[in-house]
């Protein structure tokens, strides 16, 4: 019975998590793409002008999780490492493993790379890309590795790359600047770029328990951003993240306890309740 129960009390969890923006697990892999963005620009999510003389990067758009403007994705930084090109045959793999640490400022929109959906990734087989604003004054010119005498060319386009969640403020080198933080005034509410919106390992708990690891219920902290899409009733692409198709509904007060209990529960990992 207190089996049954527990699933019961995931899936109105899940439920409640209906309509919210995609999450993905703070760390894996994904792909690395690069664009030119000109130096003081201001895109999507607003951040300001200074942000740009730091490494920045574009989020697909089911990460970033906002159609147009900004969304929770605004502001993340990440700890990004190439493995190998994606394109090239036969693939390319470096001799020294480079990382960049990245401030999201910009989305990248649904395309080729960029397009994943929950239940389809992209071409390399990835729900995240980060399409680096490369060449930057603030990246070494050299940070993508080559090959030409092998290839022909110096520009591989896509790479696999491992990603980690990082918070700006230990990490990210335009923190030390405070011009590069935050969001542009002069746009009022149409803007949402946080000065360091990190979320911990203990946000991202899986639900191992009942099998369901593909699915992290994220408790967002108050510094992240909303999703204008959502904001604003502007139709995402599908983000449903499990074949549930489950109604928000009224529950009675003893199950809305067990559900905060089995929640608790679940979030520190604890099995026992099986």
């Amino acid at each position: 019975m207190r089996r049954y129960l527990c699933i019961l009390a995931l899936l109105v969890l899940l439920s409640y998590a209906d309509n919210e923006p995609w999450q993905y697990p703070p760390s894996g892999f994904a792909t690395m793409t690069h664009y030119d963005l000109p130096r003081d620009y201001v895109a999507s999510c607003g951040c300001t002008p200074a942000s740009t003389h730091y490494p920045t990067a574009a989020l697909s758009q089911l990460a970033f999780g906002s159609s147009v403007a900004y969304g929770p994705g605004c502001g993340q930084c990440f700890n990004l490492s190439l493995l190998n090109t994606f394109l090239s045959d036969p693939p390319f793999f470096p001799p020294v493993t480079k990382s960049i640490i990245i401030k999201v400022t910009d989305l990248c929109p649904g395309s080729t790379w960029c397009g994943a959906t929950p239940n389809k990734p992209n071409q390399a087989g990835h729900f995240l890309n980060f399409d680096l604003a490369f060449p930057s004054a603030a990246i070494p010119s050299d940070f993508f590795p080559s090959n030409q005498s092998l290839y022909g060319y110096t520009d591989f386009g896509v790479w696999n790359i491992s990603y980690a969640a990082v918070p700006c403020q230990k990490e990210w080198a335009g923190f030390s600047n405070a011009a590069a933080l935050g969001s542009v005034t002069n746009l009022g509410n149409g803007v949402c770029c946080p000065a360091d919106p990190f979320v911990s390992d203990e946000h991202f708990r899986m639900y191992h328990c009942v099998g369901f690891n593909s699915v992290s219920l994220q408790t967002q902290p108050n510094t992240t951003c909303p999703s204008y899409s959502l904001q604003n009733g502007i139709p995402p692409p599908n983000t449903s993240t499990t074949g549930l198709a489950l109604r928000r509904t009224n529950i009675p007060y003893t199950l809305a306890a067990f559900v905060s209990s089995s929640y608790l529960a679940l979030t520190a990992g604890d099995c026992s309740i099986w």
